[in-house]
């Protein structure tokens, strides 16, 4: 159950990267390098964290042209990170381009390649913003499984999506299609600005492949016992 935790390290500099990596290292196998902390460090972060043992999910959302895309995942290719992704509202044409590219560059390396994953709606967007500001006529569940069978077409691995459309995404798009589900709260946290959630034993009924974890973790008082709680809940599950 460990190795389906996704620990999002949301931190600033070196020095709280350093004392989570401390913390969680004998506790999760998996982390996740977003913006804020690549921003400040680079591949760095990336390679930081490898030689701590941690597989690590590189969530840098890519979303540009075909070229620049495909480009840039590229260069991602060689920090080692296990699975990167980029933004299916970039269309067919540049998740087709960036999962032969990762590959190719992998190959001609002699590296594993990461997975490439689609983000398809963030979970902090309702059916409200989906429509009045983005202007999308279609509801939320109909325009998420949309852009997950394109991510499919395309050759990705899978696709990020809230854990309410996991298992509509599994029947179209199949069992294999790995699902990375954000939005994830345990029933004891506050949703802060995330809408689309459940908690981590729903996500798991779900059919969710692994859960990505934040603020829950990061702001407990004890991270390691917010961690034990957590896997108290997806264990219930499997009862």
């Amino acid at each position: 159950m460990r190795e389906r935790i996704i620990i999002a390290l949301d931190v600033p500099n070196r020095q709280a990267l350093e004392r989570w990596a401390d913390i969680l290292r004998t506790h999760v196998t998996w982390v996740k390098v977003g913006m804020e902390l690549f921003y400040a460090l680079g591949p760095e972060a990336v390679t930081f964290l490898k030689s701590k043992g941690f597989k690590v999910f590189l969530d840098l959302k890519l979303h540009d042209i075909p070229n620049t895309v495909e480009r840039a995942a590229a260069v991602l290719v060689e920090t080692g990170a296990e699975i990167i992704n980029l933004h299916c509202l970039g269309g067919k044409e540049m998740m087709s381009r960036t999962a032969e590219k990762v590959k190719k560059i992998a190959a001609h390396k002699g590296m594993n390649s990461p997975k490439v994953i689609g983000v398809t709606i963030l979970t902090s967007v309702n059916e409200a913003i989906l429509e009045r500001e983005l202007q999308i006529k279609l509801p939320m569940e109909e325009q998420v499984l949309h852009l997950a069978a394109i991510a499919k077409e395309a050759g990705l691995d899978g696709v990020v999506a809230s854990p309410l459309e996991v298992q509509k995404i599994k029947e179209q798009c199949g069992r294999d299609f790995l699902t990375i589900v954000p939005g994830i709260r345990p029933s004891w946290s506050v949703a802060g600005d995330q809408r689309r959630i459940l908690t981590p034993r729903q996500a798991l009924e779900q059919g969710a492949d692994y859960l990505v974890i934040g603020r829950p973790v990061l702001q407990a008082a004890d991270p390691i016992q917010a961690i034990d709680k957590i896997l108290q809940e997806m264990e219930e599950e499997e009862c």
